[in-house]
C-alpha cells in the first residue's frame, strides 16, 4: 500500500494553487470577464461559512446572518473592497475580515439594499445545518474574530483533506483513504494499526509507511492552500502557527 501518484486531476488542482485569492477577488469584480461569477462563486463556496459564523457571533439571527452574508459576496461586485489594499501584502484571512467588519459597519438599511437588487443568490448554503454545526461547537465564549479565525482554520484543513481523498479516488483507491485517514492525527495506538492492517490485508508495517507518507501529503496540501491565501510565501509558517493558535482556542 503506498500514496498514490498525482494524477492528471491532481496535477490540475496543483496548478489552481498557483492562483492566490487575490486574483480570485480581482476576476470576479471586472463585470466584463465570464470569469466573474465563476471566481465569485468559488469565493463565497469556500469562504461563507466562517464568515457567517462571525456575523452570527456579531449579534444578527440566523436568517439575518444568511442574508448579509449572500449580499456581502454580491456587494464584491459593486464595489471596489480592495482599493486602498496593498495586495503584495497581507493575508486574504484578514482582508476578508475587514471587508466584512467594514461592509457590516455601513449597512444601513438591509431590506432597502436587497430591494434595489442586492442580495442576489451568489451560492445555496443551508442556514439550518450551519446552525448545527454552530451548536456543536465549544465557541460559546469565543469573540466573533476568533470563531472567524477557528473556522477559517477548519476549513483549510477540511480542504485539504478532500483534495487528498480525490487523488486517492482517481487512484481508486477511495477504500484505503477511508481506512487510513482515521490515523492522521498522529494517535498512536497499537490496536487501531492492527485493525487497519487486517481489513486492508497488508502488515502494519506497511499501513505506518502508509500513514507516514499520508500525512506528508496531507502537510503539502495543506501549505497549498495557505499559499493560495498569501501573496508572499515565507508567511506560510507563521500563518500554520496561527491557524493552528486558533484551533486551540475555545
Amino acid at each position: 500500500m503506498s500514496i498514490p501518484p498525482a494524477s492528471r486531476d491532481a496535477n490540475d488542482a496543483a496548478d489552481r494553487f498557483h492562483t492566490t485569492h487575490w486574483s480570485l477577488v480581482a476576476a470576479a469584480q471586472d463585470r466584463a470577464s465570464p470569469e466573474a461569477q465563476r471566481a465569485l462563486t468559488e469565493l463565497c463556496e469556500v469562504y461563507w461559512y466562517p464568515l457567517y459564523a462571525f456575523i452570527r457571533r456579531s449579534g444578527h439571527g440566523s436568517e439575518e446572518a444568511r442574508d448579509l452574508t449572500q449580499e456581502f459576496f454580491a456587494r464584491l461586485l459593486e464595489k471596489d473592497y480592495l482599493a486602498g489594499v496593498d495586495r503584495e501584502k497581507g493575508k486574504f484571512r484578514s482582508f476578508l475580515l475587514t471587508a466584512c467588519k467594514h461592509f457590516l459597519a455601513n449597512e444601513r438599511d438591509r431590506a432597502a439594499a436587497l430591494k434595489r437588487g442586492g442580495g442576489c443568490t451568489i451560492h445555496s448554503f443551508n442556514s439550518g445545518d450551519a446552525e448545527n454545526r454552530l451548536g456543536q461547537e465549544p465557541s460559546h465564549l469565543m469573540t466573533p474574530d476568533r470563531l472567524y479565525d477557528r473556522h477559517w482554520a477548519l476549513m483549510l484543513l477540511q480542504n485539504a483533506l478532500t483534495q487528498l481523498r480525490r487523488e486517492f479516488q482517481q487512484a481508486g483507491k477511495e477504500a484505503a483513504f477511508e481506512r487510513l485517514k482515521g490515523l492522521l492525527t498522529g494517535e498512536k495506538r497499537e490496536e487501531r494499526y492492527a485493525e487497519v492492517a487486517a481489513a486492508l490485508g497488508i502488515s502494519e508495517s506497511s499501513v505506518k509507511v502508509s500513514v507516514y507518507r499520508l500525512r506528508r501529503r496531507y502537510g503539502e496540501i495543506l501549505r497549498e492552500e495557505i499559499s493560495r491565501t498569501l501573496r508572499d510565501p515565507s508567511e506560510i509558517d507563521a500563518e500554520i502557527r496561527d491557524l493552528f493558535v486558533a484551533l486551540r482556542a475555545m
